[in-house]
């Protein structure tokens, strides 16, 4: 049977995923290339323009792969993987896909953990999804004891697989709510990426509204019902002068700080991500 020129596969995806909206379809095209292929992005432009052949079945699933993407379904679902800081993390459906914005509200926890006193400092990530923060704690920290906690089964089994071989790491399938009772006043780090979409406010982005779990997403009439669940907690799991962090929308900073400043939290202060959104608020325990 006849052979395809990946260059005009590459193409030819790219106009497809562009057509259907997808917001970086060459990068996109290429990625699934990769995938299919087995190669890293940069080995499949390489290949483009060497002007490599590629298998009719390589094509087809190709085609199949783009298919799915063209429907708006996250690319890291069709590739079982998303990139998270140096890992590569096993996500799909039942978790929430790990987004490179958290990839600089991490750096907060990691900071703190290696500026602690403690031998062995304590972080625990509150509600851990596919368990991209806590695995990056506990592989940038080695010293450190990191603690992880996910309410939804489906996430759970995500965190599992990829924290299994961190030895520094417990996972547990708990609320945040009332997780690590054990490890209370003991903490220098507490970190969280909640859900803070308030319950009217629908996703426009199909990958996120049709695809992440809504448990991850909605937050309540305000987006803040689990924001006040983690101070809560994290008001008894931190030492006196441990950390909270907290990931939220861009909008969202103001009624944060107020929200901690009233609970009892010092030092309360909003921290902007790489495109100068407000994406992290950050307190100190009293």
């Amino acid at each position: 049977m006849p052979e395809n020129f990946l260059a005009a596969l590459v193409r030819a995806a790219a106009r497809r995923l562009a057509d259907a909206g997808v917001p970086d379809p060459l990068v996109d095209a290429e990625l699934l290339a990769g995938h299919v292929l087995d190669r890293r992005r940069g080995e499949v432009q390489a290949a483009v323009v060497r002007g490599d052949r590629v298998s009719e079945a390589d094509a087809a699933v190709l085609d199949a792969a783009v298919t799915r993407r063209a429907a708006r379904e996250p690319l890291q679902h069709i590739t079982g993987t998303a990139p998270f800081r140096h890992l590569e993390l096993a996500v799909g459906p039942g978790v929430f896909v790990p987004r490179p914005e958290t990839e600089t509200v991490v750096q907060y926890a990691i900071d703190a953990l290696l500026n602690a006193p403690e031998p062995e400092p304590v972080g625990v990530d509150l509600g851990t999804g596919s368990g991209a923060i806590a695995l990056a704690m506990a592989t940038e920290v080695p010293h450190a004891r990191i603690f992880a906690a996910e309410l939804s089964p489906e996430a759970y089994a995500w965190a599992d697989r990829n924290t299994a071989h961190a030895e520094n790491l417990t996972l547990v399938l708990s609320d945040l709510a009332d997780a690590f009772p054990e490890l209370d006043g003991t903490a220098s780090v507490v970190i969280s990426n909640p859900p803070y979409v308030p319950d009217a406010a629908v996703p426009r982005d199909p990958e996120v509204r049709l695809f992440d779990p809504a448990l991850a997403l909605y937050g309540g009439v305000d987006g803040l019902d689990v924001v006040r669940k983690l101070s809560s907690r994290a008001l008894r799991l931190l030492r006196p002068g441990g950390l909270l962090v907290i990931e939220h929308g861009e909008l969202q900073g103001g009624a944060i700080r107020d929200l901690l400043t009233d609970a009892g939290w010092r030092a309360a202060a909003t921290h902007r991500d790489l495109t100068l959104r407000d994406r992290a608020t950050t307190a100190l325990r009293a």
